[in-house]
């Protein structure tokens, strides 16, 4: 049991927006035997976000707190971003972006599924012949990475793995050896390991995952559906319980233009009940 006066804290940060949760201390439901754990998180943002290529810089970040978002996902490593120049991200400007009100969704673009969709992504495929050894290195560089910009322990890294063909047995197992190594990876070096991916393709692979009984799957689910109304509880390819509470993202429209205090942005609109990062 938790004392009243901590109990009493939660609540009213969780009002605010940010709640900062003791590490373990996610409320159980039916089916939590199957639940993957949200070990170490630290902090968890309800609300609106957004996410661009690119990071934009402090200047933007001032002019959007205009806007209805309130926490912004970069993409702060990996061989397979499509923004690998980010002029602008490095440790000081997650501090400023922390010190103007935002909070940060990580997102790691590594090696993608050998059945990925998109053929931008087939350059950096997961190799058949050793996925878990490279998702565990490739956590390792997540990790490391997240640490020199000033990502603590405790933060969520979100994997995120472009849609793929989910229903090729070879290619599914392939990827969710990788996505199980990384996961396993990721959480044993303190943080925790998140996973980005199309509803009708890397989440539904999850959700025959976790409802197989399978093991160290990620504890957070990003899913993408556009052109549907934005919800964290009513997407149709998890059960009701999975992954819940406080861990699922729903990116509900894509590469759509904002302008919010004289400063234009192609984003991706998000979400959240889940994690965020922890900034020292």
């Amino acid at each position: 049991m938790y004392p009243r006066r901590k109990i009493i804290g939660y609540l009213v940060a969780l009002m605010a927006g940010v709640a900062q949760l003791p590490a373990g201390d996610v409320p159980a439901t039916a089916d939590d035997a199957l639940k993957p754990p949200m070990v170490h998180a630290r902090a968890v943002f309800r609300g609106r976000a957004f996410d661009t290529c690119e990071a934009p810089s402090l200047v933007t970040l001032r002019a959007w707190k205009t806007s209805q978002y309130r926490a912004v996902g970069i993409y702060f490593a990996g061989s397979g971003r499509a923004c690998p120049r980010q002029r602008w991200l490095s440790a000081a400007w997650l501090t400023g972006a922390r010190d103007l009100g935002w909070r940060v969704l990580p997102l790691y673009v590594g090696s993608q599924s050998p059945c990925v969709r998109s053929e931008t992504k087939r350059s950096v495929p997961i190799p058949a012949d050793a996925p878990e050894e490279q998702g565990a290195d490739e956590a390792v560089e997540a990790v490391n990475r997240a640490a020199q910009l000033g990502i603590l322990p405790g933060s969520p890294i979100y994997l995120d793995m472009e849609a793929y063909d989910d229903k090729d047995e070879d290619c599914a197992s392939t990827t969710l050896a990788f996505i199980r190594s990384w996961s396993a990876t990721v959480n044993r070096r303190g943080y925790v390991p998140g996973f980005y991916s199309s509803a009708e393709s890397g989440i539904r692979h999850m959700e025959r995952a976790r409802r197989s009984g399978t093991d160290s799957l990620p504890s957070v689910m990003w899913f993408a559906r556009w052109r549907v109304a934005a919800s964290t509880d009513k997407e149709r390819t998890l059960a009701k319980t999975a992954w819940q509470p406080h861990r699922r993202i729903h990116q509900y429209a894509g590469e759509v233009s904002e302008t919010h205090g004289g400063r234009k942005l192609t984003i991706d609109r998000d979400l959240v009940d889940a994690p965020v990062a922890v900034i020292g």
